[in-house]
């Protein structure tokens, strides 16, 4: 797992080709604020070989940040990034590995029919049950992750991931209520702590898409200080000396700003969400201590050619892709931007947005005025 020691002997590295800020504190150590996805692309073997690429050359040019998922690319994503982990000239201990579960994974290919692949692979095998289903393809029961992390491992080759997030927990409530999907996550949780405790994972967390920048009021909400107390009555049961809830994962672009605009959270200290105030989703992790990591940084590619104007004339960086990254990264309370890349060339512009420095809290706020 990432160390405190090999994380600041990373930064020391790379450091003093980056702006201020690049590095920032996560954990024990310290994480770029450039991070490297593996969502996108076919499920083949051109695209597993491009990402090979792309992830090594990342880790060997400064960014310590790998995240990924069981089902991204089939399964496919996972192993890539085992390669590269494998091929870079960089220390496992210095990289942080983030993976997630939740969606039903296919094995390299996309089958033919998923709702047989499914049936004998995941309901058959007695690895989930019908009723822990969402939609066919979701599920956080514990049993369910207990499996998708060992899955993840061997994909990976390691012996430990960084963070373990629960993956989209939202997609849940369209099958049950949201008390219903609080206690499953506690269930969920429980089991995360002990896998922690075992050593097989350094933090968790949940990685959402619409659960934490939607308002108060909309079916897939949900409300960021619950999960952390439903994660801290896990860590109780279980035993262990400290939470090890850290961190969430959601978009946040120029198009999809509401985590920083939308006051839809009560403060970390209400966890019932009785009190009147409201705040955002990145000040109510701030204040919680959790880590925020952005996905769809640059709008799924959308935002590398095309920024308004507004804002593009705010913000540093040579290229729209860069400006676009340098806003993600500059929102107050991001620990790190994640930006899918599976083209070397993108890698090095990615990259060299970190170059820039950030917008400081006062300019980032003239953005929306």
């Amino acid at each position: 797992m990432a160390t405190r020691e090999a994380t600041w002997r990373y930064r020391d590295r790379f450091g003093d080709a980056f702006g201020r800020t690049f590095f920032r504190r996560f954990g024990p150590g310290v994480v770029s604020s450039v991070g490297i996805g593996t969502y996108l692309g076919e499920p083949t073997d051109a695209v597993d070989e491009r990402y090979r690429e792309a992830i090594r050359l990342a880790l060997e040019s400064g960014v310590n940040v790998v995240d990924t998922a069981v089902n991204y690319r089939c399964g496919r994503s996972e192993r890539a990034v085992g390669d590269a982990l494998a091929a870079a000239d960089v220390d496992r201990d210095a990289v942080l590995v983030a993976t997630k579960g939740g969606f039903v994974p296919f094995d390299g290919t996309r089958p033919e029919d998923p709702g047989a692949y499914v049936r004998e692979e995941f309901l058959e095998t007695g690895v989930v049950d019908r009723e822990d289903l969402a939609h066919g393809s979701h599920a956080i029961a514990p049993g369910f992750l207990d499996a998708m992390l060992d899955r993840s491992l061997s994909a990976l080759r390691l012996d430990a991931v960084d963070c373990y997030y629960v993956h989209n927990p939202e997609t849940q409530l369209a099958v049950r209520s949201r008390a219903e999907v609080y206690d499953a996550l506690e269930a969920a949780f429980e089991l995360l702590e002990r896998r922690r405790l075992a050593g097989d994972l350094g933090s968790y967390g949940v990685a959402t898409w619409e659960a934490f920048r939607v308002p108060e009021g909309h079916e897939s909400h949900l409300s960021l200080p619950a999960v952390i107390e439903r994660a801290e009555r896990a860590a109780e049961a279980v035993g262990a000396d400290d939470c090890g809830f850290a961190a969430v994962q959601l978009p946040f672009n120029v198009a999809m700003a509401d985590a920083f605009t939308r006051a839809n959270q009560p403060r970390p200290d209400d966890h019932a969400g009785e009190a009147d105030e409201r705040v955002s989703t990145l000040e109510c992790a701030h204040e919680a201590g959790v880590g925020v990591f952005t996905s769809a940084s640059i709008g799924q590619g959308e935002l590398s050619t095309s920024l308004p104007d507004y804002v593009a004339d705010r913000l540093a960086g040579d290229t729209p892709a860069q400006r676009a990254l340098n806003f993600a990264r500059s929102a107050p309370g991001v620990t790190c931007s994640l930006v899918g890349a599976s083209d070397p060339a993108h890698v090095r512009e990615n990259v060299a947005a970190g170059t820039f420095d950030p917008l400081g809290a006062n300019a980032f706020d003239a953005v929306f005025e």
